[in-house]
């Protein structure tokens, strides 16, 4: 019986790490004239989204009510990764140019 107990948890450690090790899938906005595109994501739990910069002028993606990390100044073709675990809606902005802004919908 303590055989089958320990081949059991053996077996639940080797699928934990496994599901730990398996890479995020990424999701990608382009920022393009003053715009994020898509302006709006739909995302399974786990998806890695990658903001990229299209435009001259610099560009900082910043969540609405600080639900992820905000970007560094993102120049000419930089980009910033965020990873979204749980489910929910994101809202973020340009904290430069506050007009611009876009959604994560995380399922």
């Amino acid at each position: 019986m303590r055989w089958h107990s320990v081949a059991f948890a053996v077996s639940l450690l080797v699928a934990s790490v496994a599901h730990a090790a398996k890479p995020a899938t990424t999701y990608r906005v382009g920022i393009r004239d003053f715009q994020f595109q898509p302006r709006q994501i739909v995302v399974p739990v786990h998806a890695r989204v990658t903001w990229t910069n299209h435009d001259e002028e610099p560009h900082i993606v910043t969540s609405v009510g600080n639900t992820f990390h905000s970007s560094p100044a993102l120049d000419t073709n930089d980009h910033y990764s965020a990873t979204f675990d749980k489910p929910g809606t994101y809202t973020y902005f340009c904290s430069i140019h506050p007009q611009m802004t876009g959604t994560i919908v995380v399922r």
